[in-house]
C-alpha cells in the first residue's frame, strides 16, 4: 500500500475511536512504557508533546521530569527544520506549528547524551518501520540521534504489515502498542 493510501487508511480507523477511548488505550501503551528498563535506566529521555489522534504523552512527560530524568521535545522552527529543547514544565509550552505544544526552554544540541527516544508514527510495522505525517521532521531527526535507542509507541491499529521505505529512513529499536501487548524488538 502507497504512504498516502496507508495515511488515509490510519485516519479512517482513529475515526472508530472516541478521544476517551484513545485516551483509554494511550494509558496501557504509556504504563508499558514507564515499566521498560531502558526507560527506567535513561537520564536523558527525548519524547512528543502529542496531539489528540496521537498516544497521548503529557502526564508521561511530566512524570518523568518529576522523576528527575532531563526530558527533551521536539520544536518545530521552519519549513523543514526541528529542534530539541528541554523541557521544565507546562508553564514552559507554547502553541507552536502545526497547533503543537511545544517547549520554549533551552535548545538542546547534544544528541549523545539521549538515551532513549519515544517516537510517534502514524503507522510502525513489525520490521520495525516507521511512517510519520509526510512533512519528514523526525526523518531528518532520527539520524543524529545516534545510539539512542528508539521506541516507537502507537496504538494496536496503527501496527501494520510493512510500510514502503525509502533509503533514508531510520527503523526503530522497538515499537510498543497496547492492547494487544505487542513488543517488537530488533533482538
Amino acid at each position: 500500500m502507497k504512504k498516502s493510501e496507508l495515511r488515509k487508511e490510519i485516519k479512517n480507523r482513529k475515526r472508530q475511536f472516541t478521544s476517551q477511548q484513545l485516551s483509554e488505550l494511550s494509558f496501557v501503551v504509556v504504563m508499558r512504557l514507564l515499566a521498560h528498563q531502558r526507560l527506567k535506566d535513561a537520564r536523558t529521555v527525548m519524547l512528543y508533546y502529542s496531539l489528540p489522534d496521537e498516544v497521548y504523552t503529557h502526564t508521561l512527560v511530566d512524570a518523568l521530569l518529576a522523576s528527575g530524568k532531563r526530558v527533551l521535545l521536539p520544536r518545530v522552527t521552519g519549513e523543514e527544520t526541528m529542534e530539541l529543547r528541554c523541557y521544565t514544565g507546562p508553564q514552559s509550552l507554547e502553541q507552536g506549528a502545526y497547533n503543537i505544544m511545544e517547549p520554549v526552554g533551552e535548545v538542546f544540541s547534544d544528541y549523545a547524551q539521549i538515551d532513549l527516544a519515544v517516537i510517534p508514527g502514524v503507522a510502525f510495522d513489525r520490521q520495525l518501520n516507521r511512517m510519520g505525517r509526510g512533512k519528514g521532521y523526525y526523518d531528518r531527526l532520527l539520524p543524529q540521534l545516534g545510539c539512542a535507542y528508539k521506541i516507537g509507541i502507537c496504538f494496536d491499529f496503527q501496527l501494520v504489515e510493512s510500510i514502503e521505505c525509502e533509503e533514508h529512513d531510520i527503523r526503530m529499536d522497538e515499537v510498543i502498542t497496547g492492547e494487544g501487548q505487542n513488543s517488537i524488538n530488533a533482538g
